[in-house]
């Protein structure tokens, strides 16, 4: 019975955890791969349409 209530107390005397808030936020982390997969969207429209205009018969 002793092991019960001690068990307890520890519980619920321990401070909580800490947060580890190293890194970057959810909305961050999104809004980085985004940027990215515009910036890689752009590249491969812009070669395709090099590729297009440079087998354009004349």
């Amino acid at each position: 019975m002793t092991t019960i209530i001690t068990t307890l107390l520890t519980a619920l005397l321990t401070p909580p955890p800490r947060r580890d808030e190293r890194g970057l936020s959810q909305s961050v982390e999104n809004a980085i791969l985004l940027a990215g997969a515009v910036v890689i969207a752009g590249i491969v429209i812009a070669v395709i349409t090099a590729y297009v205009r440079a087998n354009l018969p004349t």
